[in-house]
């Protein structure tokens, strides 16, 4: 039988915390291991069903730093859990898409694997590598056949239960930029269709018999965003360019389509399917799941029957959500974000103690000016304002008495921030980064604290402030998640604070794909990293590269995140590199990095100055560096 479509929705929860860390350990060199900021996991995937003695269970992909890293079952009716690791490594990858099938078997497909979970034995029943990478949408044909389409090049994948066969048909659907592909659908005859976005909006109808895909809308119909479409129970697929009340509804059957005049009635075939949000609720007996709330660990059932909601506790393993950066806070904390869930966190070096708050999304760049810490985020480009003096209040876009208070969002210009420069001037803010979805070009905000007032300019990924009123810029040929790729190399360029004029722009390093980070320096040059690997020094007032070096042969790269944080500023002029392997410091005269020590873990996002440390995380953890005098 066919369990009934449920809504998507997030696990979420409001006021827990997660177990306290353990108090810091010292591990020698001047290293300190300072505990997990956020120990808790994220559902990539929650659905309602029975095991093999008929008993309710609820199903969690549990997502940490690591990537799916486990299955959890929870027994609805005492909450004993059970966590089975996927029969392959997760690679730090997770699900997109996953389906709960007729015949009651979850699946799912991440890091190039197809995979099958049977609740009935309680196991992993089928797994098997395909092309790369991951499904975006899957769905189940009228023969009980499962089909996965998959990011980033339209791979399509099928899989027969009774049969126990895969068939792996390839890449079927060419661009020149990572496809999404939410909405996957057959039709009675057999046919699949799939809707991708986001550049460039497109519904493609595939041929399961010949293997061959082809492209359904006209080229001057596709739209920036994504196409959208669903089964009918009339056994035909209908779209649309983008799923919209505006938009014209396209009908599609045995490879065919056409534009329809209306479409006013809409009967979904009940398949339980869905992106990383799916949470299917129901389960066969009538009850349901009212909450599943792994932040608590709490599982709340309801029974529509007796009109009554039994409460059970659950546990389950968890190495933690992925530090995005930390910046030293004006309580003298170590303060950030972590992805995913979406929280933020407080570290007090003078107590050991750690705070837990429930963010407003994800923490990409952080820092402090004067009194106040101000954080941009994904998604829409936020910008919020924190005062650690004042009471936590969780953030809401229209309540100004919260703390964070929110103060603007960019979207889809700024759609994940990648810097944010306090300028010293003490009321400017400036926040670059990546735009929206499928598109290209990103933005620039200037805020200022004292007008509360907004500037939005073009594209920027690193940011350094200059004499003169004046900033110097380094772009990125990165689009927004999901782009096209348009500009051949990376540029610096000299901005006009007061005009918001570009004064200046050059490709400096040709080739460079992106300025991975900009420090002001000591006697106004300024340290620049290029693809993570080139490090420079830079003359604004002659526009001119003073010196260079191709440091990854000696030194590797240089940490690598959203809000990177590669310099790290010390005492006086002092500047400190973080690289994967270790900590640096620039000597200012002959701008030698010398290697002051090596982290016994991966350095994956920098990183701030406090009381004569260096913080950095890795992974899900906090380390510092004592700096040695």
């Amino acid at each position: 039988m066919r369990f009934p479509i449920t809504v998507f929705a997030l696990i979420t929860a409001t006021l827990a915390v997660g177990a306290p860390p353990p108090a810091s350990e010292d591990l020698g060199n001047g290293l300190f291991h300072h505990g997990v900021a956020t120990p808790l996991s994220n559902h990539r995937g929650t659905v309602a069903t029975v095991d093999g003695d008929g008993r309710d269970v609820v199903l969690v992909w549990l997502f940490d730093h690591r990537g799916g890293y486990a299955l959890l079952l929870i027994d609805a009716g005492t909450g004993k859990s059970e966590e089975f690791p996927p029969p392959f490594p997760p690679g730090g990858d997770c699900p997109y898409a996953s389906i709960l099938s007729s015949g009651n078997k979850f699946y799912t497909h991440f890091n190039s694997y197809f995979v099958e979970f049977d609740p009935v034995k309680r196991a992993f029943t089928f797994f098997r590598e395909t092309r790369p990478q991951m499904a975006m949408g899957m769905t189940e044909d009228d023969h009980g056949l499962i089909w996965s389409v998959t990011y980033p090049n339209s791979g399509v994948v099928s899989f027969d239960p009774k049969n126990r066969e895969l068939k792996d048909y390839g890449y079927v659907y060419a661009q020149n930029w990572p496809q999404y592909q939410r909405y996957v659908a057959s039709d009675d005859t057999g046919w699949i269709y799939f809707a991708v976005g986001n550049t460039a909006s497109q519904i493609v109808a595939f041929d399961p018999a010949s293997g061959q895909a082809k492209p359904m809308l006209a080229e001057g119909d596709r739209k920036t965003g994504s196409a959208y479409l669903y089964r009918d129970l009339d056994g035909k697929v209908y779209g649309q360019s983008l799923h919209s009340e505006d938009e014209i509804w396209y009908e599609f059957h045995n490879g065919g389509g056409r534009v329809i005049a209306k479409h006013d009635r809409s009967e979904p075939e009940p398949i339980i399917t869905g992106s990383q949000a799916l949470f299917h609720t129901d389960f066969p007996d009538g009850k349901r799941i009212k909450e599943c709330n792994l932040i608590d660990r709490r599982l709340l059932i309801e029974n529509p029957k007796t009109n009554s909601v039994d409460e059970f506790h659950f546990e389950y393993t968890s190495e933690g959500a992925h530090i995005m950066g930390v910046a030293a806070a004006p309580d003298g904390s170590i303060s950030g974000g972590t992805a995913f869930p979406m929280r933020f966190f407080s570290y007090s070096p003078r107590t050991d103690e750690w705070r837990n708050h429930k963010a407003y999304g994800q923490c990409n760049t952080v820092g402090r000016q004067g009194d106040r810490f101000f954080v941009g985020g994904y998604t829409q480009g936020f910008l919020l304002e924190w005062d650690p003096s004042e009471p936590w209040v969780d953030t809401a876009k229209d309540n100004t008495n919260c703390n964070p208070r929110f103060l603007t969002d960019c979207a889809p210009t700024v759609y994940r921030p990648h810097r944010l420069v306090l300028h010293p001037d003490g009321k400017t803010v400036i926040m670059g980064g990546t735009p929206d979805y499928g598109y290209t070009g990103g933005g620039l905000l200037f805020w200022d604290r004292e007008k509360r007032t907004r500037v939005l300019l073009n594209s920027t990924v690193s940011m350094a402030v200059l004499p003169e009123d004046k900033l110097l810029g380094g772009t990125t040929t990165s689009p927004g998640t999901g782009g096209e790729r348009k500009a051949k190399e990376a540029e610096l360029y000299i901005l006009e604070m007061g005009s918001k004029k570009v004064a200046w722009h050059h490709a400096v390093f040709p080739g460079v794909q992106e300025y991975s980070d900009l420090c002001t320096g000591p006697k106004g040059l300024v340290y620049g990293i290029a693809d993570r690997k080139r490090f420079f020094v830079f003359d604004a007032e002659k526009r001119a590269v003073v010196y260079e070096r191709d440091v990854a042969a000696d030194l590797g790269p240089t940490t690598g995140q959203q809000g990177p944080r590669i310099f790290v500023r010390g005492e006086g002029e002092t500047i400190y590199v973080l690289f994967v392997k270790g900590i640096t410091r620039v000597d200012p005269t002959s701008y030698e990095l010398t290697m002051l020590v090596q982290s016994p873990v991966p350095i994956d996002a920098g990183g701030d100055y406090l009381d004569g440390r260096i913080y950095y995380a890795s992974g899900s953890h906090l380390y510092s560096y004592q700096i040695k005098q």
